[in-house]
């Protein structure tokens, strides 16, 4: 894909977020309600109408197909090129009225980020990046961090849904934890990922989230100076990430 494409496809995915964003701010009071409930997951119809938005106003403008959390395949066959959607990220929070969630769109080419647009609603803050840009935080160049020793860093992690809780799962996690000054833990993997490309904190990984909440991220990272790794991708599009700064690349 040429520059001129990655960019003209960029410009339109900022509008798109911005356009999802502001309707799940004017509109919340209807929104949020809670169409689906589980002991770990959330669903509102915020995340279903915010995603026919998106998909309308980007189907208005360009010819590749979506793949969208809620809706899912626009086309059986996706092809090489395909847009990814996750309309609203951080549900939850949304839901409690706790600021980190935001509206992710990302562009696929040959199975790659190539763009991607994170729009922080509550902040009003646009983060962006592409493989023909460079990453920005409302036009401002950002770039990861220089922290190179996890007892110096920050990790930013999520417990996946799948978790059983058991003492053996989280004794895992708590090892890994003791190897960092600090660990948080946000309920948004978009958030997460622009974290680390605007050098806030240095490192997230999970496991078992889905390619929805990490596309776009994955693709400003990578514009910001950081490596964005996606592995063990199922056929739900469920993958584990490890996204960092490039300095601290012990993914164990």
């Amino acid at each position: 894909m040429d520059n001129k494409k990655i960019i003209s496809e960029l410009a339109l995915a900022k509008v798109a977020a911005e356009k999802a964003g502001k309707y799940l701010i004017d509109n919340k009071e209807i929104l949020n309600t809670s169409i689906f409930s589980s002991n770990t997951d959330i669903k509102l119809k915020a995340d279903i109408e915010s995603e026919k938005v998106i998909k309308e106003f980007i189907a208005s403008s360009s010819k590749y197909p979506i793949l969208a959390e809620e809706s899912g395949k626009s086309v059986t066959n996706l092809g090489d090129t395909f847009w990814v959607i996750d309309p609203l990220d951080g549900t939850a929070n949304y839901s409690r009225n706790l600021p980190i969630c935001c509206v992710s769109i990302a562009l696929i080419y040959k199975f790659k980020p190539v763009l991607g647009v994170i729009y922080d609603f509550n902040n009003q803050d646009l983060y962006e990046g592409s493989q023909s840009t460079n990453a920005c935080l409302n036009s401002k160049k950002i770039s990861v961090s220089d922290i190179s020793d996890k007892s110096k860093g920050i990790l930013l992690t999520g417990l996946p849904n799948s978790t059983d809780f058991s003492d053996s799962s989280l004794i895992e996690y708590v090892k890994d934890f003791q190897n960092w000054r600090k660990v948080r833990m946000i309920g948004s993997a978009a958030m997460a990922a622009a974290f680390v490309a605007s050098g806030k904190v240095d490192v997230y990984k999970e496991k078992g989230t889905f390619l929805w909440d990490v596309a776009a991220g994955a693709a400003i990272l990578n514009a910001a100076g950081g490596n964005a790794s996606i592995i063990n991708q199922k056929e739900n599009f469920q993958i584990d990430v490890f996204f960092s700064n490039s300095k601290i690349v012990d993914n164990t």
